[in-house]
């Protein structure tokens, strides 16, 4: 026996001897299931002798999250453990940047805003934290990594809004020079000369042969830090709910102003759409406001800068009244839109006491916009058409959106599914994020099923349907008193309802404390909370919970009455039943 051993031996050590290592071989490296949860070890436990010296499960250090910022470095932040399950608040925009923009909107939410309606956050408990960055979210990132951010364009009819919009198309060459040269010869013939930069945008015939927008124009522009879309309000009076509907989607706001003798004056008297177009911007969320002074190259004011101090000094009150911050929001700079100085380049020796940046300097060096990539989708319907199939436009709002993935419209409820995704530059994507501006193919549904004001939704996290909500209201103008069963029109989002004011519930003072009793009726300058009526259900949120949907404005006689963040949905239960 022992010798048959020692033979087998002797074959296993020459197999042995034989084998070689495969150089070319992988080397073997070990992976990790992120998605696994975090491990806890639990406590030893020791006879009774020592009970007390176990320690707790939930004292295990939370690990890292980060918060997404696209455009920008993400940071860390570490998160303190937690004793018990804090309820997950998915449809605030980050915290800190919204409650600064609640004080900064002028209107200061009254203490009691605690009885804003507690069933969005049991819709949404679901909804993943904000801070978690899953594979699929990182993935959006590496697809969409250069930030892209929604600009609109407003002030008076006249002060050159869409000739500078063309001219940027065409030095970003977004237009080439062969298009641009047939503009010119066209306006030429039809004796519009100076008009052709604006034709870029302004497309419509009507639009051509008046010289004034009359729709909110959209076109797409590229720097080497960003994307851009450009949003082209119309000045004129008559036009503002065009331009309600654009502020809606944008994230910056270019305020145009002709620096020409008697169009500033015009522009920012009572009735002027400086102003109005202010409050409105300001109402709609944007915090930050570049000021473009225009046509400085004018014969009346030869880029003067006694003219360029005189509309600054007249504009910055107004700009504080408004909630806005002089040195932090607010951007002054000189600029040609006709000419072109100031707008990519900077103006040079033709303006030698102004040293500061171009335009497109001043948007790529703003700070990036934080976007909620992660949470409930939110597409508010800003336009909607039939072109081999239904096809709706608007700006992504929360969340993120793919290629044949089901979704809902409320609040009809609608399910349904997307089957192209256009982008801000008309290409089709395999996917969107939150911030982008898109336009949206949809099968299962029919034009006419869709309207202005609808919101795509996940199916799993429906927004609110309501006909009735409580909602703090600042009356900017009133020719009269208003006092209950007055009627106006509400603007929230990109929707347009009718609606009259069942009851005035408090009066709110400067200290934000309520009134005992009913006010029997309110006039100009003075802060209430009110219960409003809607005649068709409209879909929003608390102005706590998700603040795009959560604020609005009253107009009626082609005037701005008020502006209003709701505070309390009353008869969502029933209507989501």
């Amino acid at each position: 026996m022992s010798g048959n051993q020692d033979n087998s031996v002797d074959k296993v050590t020459q197999k042995t001897a034989e084998l070689s290592l495969n150089a070319g071989a992988k080397e073997f490296v070990p992976k990790f299931n992120v998605k696994a949860p975090v491990f806890t070890p639990r406590a030893a436990t020791t006879p009774a002798a020592a009970p007390a010296a176990a320690a707790p499960a939930n004292t295990a250090a939370a690990p890292k999250t980060m918060s997404i910022k696209i455009g920008s470095t993400p940071t860390a932040k570490e998160e303190p453990a937690k004793a018990e399950p804090a309820k997950a608040e998915p449809v605030k925009e980050t915290a800190k940047t919204e409650a600064k923009e609640a004080s900064s909107d002028n209107i200061a939410t009254p203490s009691a805003t605690a009885t804003s309606n507690t069933a969005s956050a049991a819709d949404t408990s679901n909804v993943p934290d904000d801070n978690d960055i899953t594979e699929e979210e990182e993935m959006l990132l590496n697809e969409h990594f250069k930030e892209h951010m929604n600009v609109i364009f407003i002030g008076h009819v006249d002060a050159g809004k869409s000739t500078l919009g063309g001219n940027i198309l065409f030095l970003t060459e977004m237009v080439d020079k062969r298009t641009m040269e047939k503009y010119e010869r066209e306006a030429k013939e039809a004796g519009r000369e100076s008009w052709y930069l604006s034709w870029a945008l302004d497309t419509n015939q009507e639009e051509r042969n008046k010289g004034k927008t009359v729709e909110c124009g959209r076109a797409f522009f590229e720097t080497a830090r960003r994307r851009y879309t450009i949003l082209d309000a119309p000045g004129h009076k008559n036009y503002v709910p065009s331009m309600v509907t654009g502020a809606a989607q944008a994230d910056v706001a270019v305020l145009v102003i002709s620096a020409r003798k008697g169009e500033f004056e015009t522009g920012f008297e009572r009735g002027g759409q400086t102003r109005e177009h202010t409050v409105l911007i300001k109402t709609a969320g944007v915090r930050t406001l570049v000021v473009a002074i225009n046509k400085m190259d004018d014969p009346t004011v030869g880029w003067d800068k006694a003219r360029y101090d005189q509309i600054v000094t007249k504009l910055t009150p107004f700009f504080k009244q408004n909630g806005y911050k002089a040195d932090s929001d607010v951007i002054f700079l000189p600029i040609s839109g006709y000419t072109g100085a100031g707008v990519k380049d900077r103006v040079g020796s033709a303006c030698s006491w102004y040293t500061g940046p171009s335009l497109l300097e001043t948007l790529d060096g703003l700070q990036a916009v934080e976007r909620k990539i992660n949470g409930p989708l939110r597409i508010p319907i800003s336009e909607k058409f039939r072109d081999m199939g239904t096809i709706v436009s608007g700006k992504i709002e929360s969340g993120n959106i793919r290629l044949n993935q089901k979704v809902m419209i409320m609040p009809e409820k609608r399910i349904c599914e997307i089957s192209n995704i256009y982008g801000a530059s008309e290409n089709e994507e395999q996917s969107a994020i939150s911030g982008d501006n898109v336009r949206i193919k949809l099968r299962g549904v029919e034009e006419d099923m869709v309207q202005n004001g609808h919101v795509i939704v996940d199916r799993k996290h429906p927004c609110h349907n309501t006909r009735e909500f409580d909602a703090l209201l600042v009356i900017r103008e009133a020719k009269n008193i208003i006092t209950a069963g007055y009627k106006s029109v509400m603007h929230v989002h990109t929707a347009t309802e009718e609606i009259i004011l069942a009851k005035l519930l408090h009066k709110v003072n400067k200290q934000n404390k309520r009134s005992r009793m009913p006010p029997p009726f309110v006039k100009k300058g003075e802060r209430c909370i009110v219960r409003i009526q809607t005649t068709k259900p409209v879909c929003v949120e608390t102005y706590s919970d998700f603040p795009q949907l959560g604020r609005f404005t009253l107009r009626d006689e082609g005037k701005t009455i008020a502006i209003g963040q709701i505070l309390k949905l009353v008869d969502t239960n029933i209507i989501n039943a």
